[in-house]
């Protein structure tokens, strides 16, 4: 650019973090990331983004067990302490959180790591041939 031009400024890393979990275009933020639940859309319907770049591979589901197991444990510790309930109490609340909380954060985790992907054009490595 010229002197005196100023670069596009780069979306915020709050706003790509947000298009990301409410599942929107990591580019346009308006057009849909996915056309199923966890199946992403070929491209954006609205500004044509590839999503061919987006591979988050196993890291939402890893974010989200760790996130789940500290939730869910920590849950049933202080209730536990607190309470003292019976353990079919226990196996009822914290087996059903154990299996709904996954599924309502993959989605959103899964689609914010594609988003900082985006954002941060991110690609395979590749090794330095000599």
């Amino acid at each position: 650019m010229g002197q005196g031009q100023k670069m596009p400024d780069a979306p915020s890393l709050g706003s790509t973090l947000w298009a990301g979990i409410a599942g929107r275009c990591p580019s346009c933020r308006r057009g849909k990331l996915y056309s199923g639940y966890l199946t992403l859309a070929p491209k954006c319907e609205l500004c044509g983004l590839d999503y061919g770049f987006a591979d988050s591979g196993d890291g939402p589901a890893v974010f989200v067990i760790l996130v789940t197991g500290f939730v869910v444990t920590g849950l049933a510790l202080i209730t536990e302490v607190r309470y003292a309930p019976p353990y079919w109490l226990h196996a009822a609340l914290w087996g059903s959180l154990g299996i709904l909380l996954p599924l309502l954060l993959l989605r959103s985790f899964k689609g914010a790591l594609i988003a900082l992907q985006f954002r941060h054009k991110a690609e395979v490595g590749k090794l330095a041939s000599k």
